[in-house]
């Protein structure tokens, strides 16, 4: 498991401002910083993939160099992962992409709920790398079924779950359920409230990118 913010870095900032009630009345910025966190980590990951010797003919002469052996297929839980997507996509910009409506249905009196999923479009993943971007891992389970719906387009040679923060329950709850996910983080936070948000948490990224919603 890769946390993010174990090393002081630039990221720290785009953090605290996501996280920061004064400044997320700005939703251009809560977008802007949660894409650039997904950059970060994306740039991160590509460390992590796999690479073959490839030459490049400049205007003096031949460069050698490293590319990309593939490129992944990126999967976008709507609509809160959209500006976190994006991050992803500037770099891996060549990438196929999947995209899944999943959420929570309304909270129960005991505040359980159930995963909600109405919405699937995605490429083959047979054999591919896949990134499953979510900027939000609570208790998991939205993460764990949209996984087990794409599981039908194939299987993937190699699968990586991305957030940019999560609470150590959901974490553990993706390690016993796709134990074969390695799992980039921006922050692992404190612990999951009695309604199941992340403490300290922002609040609702898909509110706080895209406007509240009935």
């Amino acid at each position: 498991m890769f946390i993010l913010n174990a090393q002081n870095s630039i990221a720290n900032q785009f953090l605290a401002e996501m996280r920061d009630i004064t400044v997320q009345n700005d939703s251009m910025r809560f977008r802007k910083n949660m894409e650039r966190l997904g950059e970060i980590l994306a740039y991160e990951i590509s460390k992590t993939l796999d690479y073959q010797p490839a030459k490049v003919q400049t205007p003096l002469a031949e460069a050698s160099t490293e590319l990309l052996t593939e490129q992944p297929v990126l999967v976008a839980i709507l609509r809160a992962s959209l500006p976190f997507y994006q991050g992803f996509l500037n770099l891996f910009d060549k990438s196929e992409n999947a995209f899944i409506g999943a959420y929570r249905g309304k909270h129960r009196a005991d505040e359980t709920f159930d995963i909600q999923m109405d919405y699937l479009a995605c490429p083959s993943l047979e054999g591919k790398t896949v990134m499953l971007v979510d900027p939000m891992l609570a208790t998991g389970k939205s993460l764990v079924k949209s996984y087990q719906a794409l599981l039908q387009y194939g299987k993937p040679a190699k699968l990586i779950i991305a957030a940019a923060i999560a609470a150590p329950e959901g974490l553990a709850y993706i390690q016993e359920q796709i134990p074969e996910a390695s799992l980039f983080i921006g922050a692992k936070d404190e612990r999951l409230n009695e309604k199941f948000y992340i403490i300290p948490g922002l609040g609702d990224a898909g509110d706080l990118a895209y406007g509240g919603k009935l």
